[in-house]
């Protein structure tokens, strides 16, 4: 197995009294293996010195030596925001590492203004919390990205939208609207202001319109990864649950799915006039189509469309 199927990396886990360890910051993760040589206990200084307790929180902080085998399915916390943290720093491309059973590892915190807590010592020490003017910011098993991770020339207008193991090209804009999940992101400069499910890569120079979705496969959306192609466009509040290719757009407020029935408007008639039919999944990945539906008769239509996609404002993504 080569070295470059591993990353690993000094951080620092933090646990609450029970021994919960509620998550762990990787600064500076690499790939490979962890060096020969490298001394575990002899932590980096810059490390050495912020290890230490926070009674506010009832946390503890402890450095930790990690390298997690990408083949493999996560072991434990600090495993699992390794891979994370891999993805957001750009080391390892969404769908490029193994996750399974990646919720089992990610216990629920209290993600605070001042870093995270146990939700049960939460409730206990909410006065103390407040007095001090430590802000509750979220419960949940994932953090924001941004409390991690500063990925060189992308713009994420409201932190809280993305989250920890997204993937962002440099020129990506992520709007206040737009939403980005883990193992999920773009692979060019590309305008983000609806939602990047699970799973689900956007190519270079393609925008994704306000209030747009694109289906994950997190809640029940099936076994198919679905990407967005490059110069391409989801217009505000549509959706797809199939891949779409190069320099296609899809009409704002349209949804196609693997099973919605598009009339291909572009083919000749069949035999008895009306033109044909196929499934959403016929098309998934193919190039250069219009997503449309129709305003006499409101069936969904594919159009061929000629040259390429829509060209982004270049000055929103330097």
């Amino acid at each position: 197995m080569s070295d470059e199927r591993w990353v690993w990396g000094f951080g620092l886990a933090t646990s609450a009294a029970d021994g919960t360890v509620l998550d762990t910051w990787f600064p500076a993760p690499a790939l490979g293996r962890i060096p020969l040589g490298l001394d575990p206990a002899i932590a980096p200084d810059e490390l050495d010195r912020l290890a230490v307790p926070d009674e506010r929180r009832a946390v503890s902080v402890d450095v930790v030596l990690i390298e997690s085998d990408l083949d493999a399915a996560p072991e434990s916390t600090s495993d699992a925001y390794l891979r994370l943290q891999a993805l957001s720093h750009r080391l390892v491309r969404p769908n490029d590492v193994d996750l399974t059973g990646i919720f089992g590892h990610l216990p629920n915190v209290a993600w605070t203004s001042a870093g995270p807590m146990h939700p049960d010592d939460l409730t206990r020490l909410r006065p103390f919390l407040q007095r001090d003017g430590i802000q509750v910011q979220g419960l949940d098993k994932f953090p924001r990205l941004l409390d991690y991770v500063t990925p060189p020339g992308v713009r994420i207008a409201d932190a809280s939208r993305v989250r920890l193991g997204a993937y962002l090209s440099p020129g990506t804009t992520v709007m206040h609207e737009g939403f980005v999940n883990f193992n999920a992101g773009t692979l060019g400069a590309s305008m983000v202001e609806g939602r990047i499910s699970q799973g689900v890569v956007v190519g270079d120079g393609s925008d994704i319109g306000g209030g747009a979705s694109i289906m994950g496969t997190l809640s029940g959306g099936g076994s198919h990864r679905v990407s967005i192609g490059a110069r391409s466009l989801l217009g505000a509040n549509a959706g797809v649950g199939i891949s779409i290719g190069d320099d296609c757009v899809v009409e704002a407020g349209l949804y196609v799915t693997a099973g919605s029935k598009i009339v291909l408007a572009d083919e000749a008639p069949r035999a008895d006039g009306a033109k044909p039919v196929v499934k959403g999944a016929e098309l998934s990945g193919r190039n250069g189509i219009l997503f449309r539906r129709n305003s006499v008769t409101g069936a969904i239509e594919a159009v061929r469309r000629a040259g390429a996609g829509v060209t982004l404002n270049e000055a929103l993504h330097a």
